[in-house]
This record gives C-alpha cells, sequence and structure tokens, in this order.
C-alpha cells in the first residue's frame, strides 16, 4: 500500500507518496492556477501516469485547498504537516521557516512535534509571492532576480503591502535604479521580515522549507540575518506533502489518531 499527501498551495501543489515503510517513493509539483478542485485532479492524473491509484492509496490533504480534494480521506493543518515533514526530511528539532505563496510560517519543532508556531500576519510583502510579482515587474526569472541581487547595492524597499511596494519599484526604475540594485532591495525586504519572524522563537538551529529553499542567495542571506546556518534540502519544497503523507500512514495504522469532521464527514487528522 501506499500513503500520498497532497499540498494544494496558493502558487503550486505538491504531492508526496510514501511506501509502507514511510520511504519517500515520489514527489510530483504541478501548478494549482486558478481552481485548487482543478489542482487536485491535475495531481491525481499525475499519480495515475506514475502508476499510483489514489482508489487503493491512503490518502490525506492539507494547504490552502485541502478540502478541495475528493480523494482524501484525511485532511489535515498545514502546521500539522509542514511540522511533520520536516522533522522526516531534516531529523533534528530545531525552527521550521516556511515561506509559501500566501503566507510565512515559522514553526518550533521538540521532540518532533510541534510546540508553537506564528505566521505573518501582514500583507504578502514577506512571502514568495511578493518575490514573484517583484520578478515578474523586472521582467525576470526568480533565478535572475537572485543573481542581480549578488550583484547590487542595498536599496531600501519599506512598504509592508504588495501593492505599494510594487509601486516603489516602479519609482526605482523610473528614477533609473539599476535592476541589480533593485533586486537586492526586494530580496533583502522579503529577507528581513522573515528573519524578524523567525527570531521570536529563540531558536539557533533554523530549517528552510516551501518554494524559497533551492534559494541560495535567499538561504544565505537569511542565515546572515538570524547569525545562524539555516539548512535546507531540494525535499523540503514538499515538507507539507511529505507531512500529510505521513499523516496517511499514521492514521492508517494508528485508528485512535483519527476523527471526524462534523463539517463534510472527511477524517480530520489531530
Amino acid at each position: 500500500m501506499h500513503y500520498v499527501g497532497i499540498d494544494v498551495g496558493s502558487t503550486s501543489t505538491k504531492v508526496a507518496v510514501m511506501d509502507e515503510a514511510r520511504k519517500l517513493a515520489d514527489t510530483f509539483l504541478c501548478p494549482t492556477g486558478f481552481s485548487s478542485v482543478d489542482a487536485a485532479q491535475r495531481a491525481q492524473r499525475l499519480l495515475v501516469d506514475a502508476g499510483y491509484d489514489v482508489r487503493s492509496c491512503a490518502v490525506a490533504a492539507t494547504g490552502y485547498g485541502r478540502v478541495a480534494v475528493p480523494y482524501a480521506a484525511h485532511v489535515v493543518t498545514e502546521i500539522t504537516c509542514h511540522g511533520k515533514g520536516a522533522a522526516y526530511l531534516f531529523g533534528c528539532d530545531g525552527t521550521v521557516i516556511d515561506v509559501g505563496g500566501q503566507d510565512t510560517k515559522v514553526i518550533v519543532l521538540v521532540n518532533g512535534s510541534v510546540k508553537k508556531f506564528v505566521m505573518n500576519d501582514k500583507c504578502s510583502a514577506g512571502t514568495g509571492r511578493f518575490l514573484e510579482i517583484m520578478a515578474d515587474r523586472l521582467a525576470v526569472t526568480q533565478d535572475e532576480l537572485a543573481r542581480l541581487a549578488r550583484l547590487g547595492h542595498p536599496t531600501p524597499i519599506s512598504s509592508m503591502c504588495t501593492v505599494f511596494a510594487e509601486s516603489e519599484v516602479i519609482s526605482l526604475v523610473g528614477r533609473g535604479e539599476s535592476r541589480e540594485n533593485i533586486a537586492n532591495g526586494v530580496i533583502e525586504s522579503v529577507v528581513a521580515r522573515v528573519a524578524s519572524l523567525a527570531s521570536q522563537m529563540g531558536s539557533q538551529r533554523y530549517y528552510l522549507t516551501g518554494g524559497l529553499c533551492d534559494n541560495g542567495y535567499v538561504v544565505e542571506r537569511l542565515s546572515a540575518c538570524l547569525k545562524s546556518p539555516v539548512r535546507s534540502v531540494p525535499e523540503a519544497r514538499f515538507a507539507g506533502a511529505v507531512g500529510a503523507a505521513l499523516c496517511a500512514h499514521d492514521a492508517a495504522h494508528v485508528a485512535s489518531n483519527t476523527c471526524y469532521d462534523s463539517v463534510d464527514g472527511k477524517a480530520s487528522v489531530q
């Protein structure tokens, strides 16, 4: 039997498949797009094409669109899944920083379990979506944005709102500021906000998950701001899906871990 975790995020949908021994067997990624329901269907097609029949798998869903996965027997909170997934991937306690499309979550793990967490309460200026918008405004990819930022000098972007921050960037472009300096200011703006959130937890061991986990420059700058190394691995992008797969596995083996949602009748792992 296989155990499937599906993390329907605001930007991308991640899928993780585990075997009976809790070994990560496969991962898949597709854009969420306009509809979470459509994203769930795309995820199912990816699974079927790879030889996984969801009817014979234990499936758990998490993320922004978790209730839109009709073939998921379990619906699990994002905090639980990201905590479980990070503990599995990194194997150590510490502070997990997940920079998502809509929000940034900071989760403290103790003995492999979530002890406490905090989420950003501002606009999306401290999220991955902010970087996407700014990269589009500068007509570059995310990788190019990071490359340019390495070459630039600090250029403050102070707004906490994406709309106003975009206006700041437009003004900088109009004044003839170089793309390198603007890119530097954009990334420093995100890193500063994320580091401010993470530093509230008082940890010295940090792990980065989410869509920015393979952005070496962001990892480097976040480490500098936190004055402590930030670890990441390519699979950390799938931390939420990995955690959901683990929840599906646990629910299948320990019935006492499962209760049922009174609204939609789906099982919810606590």
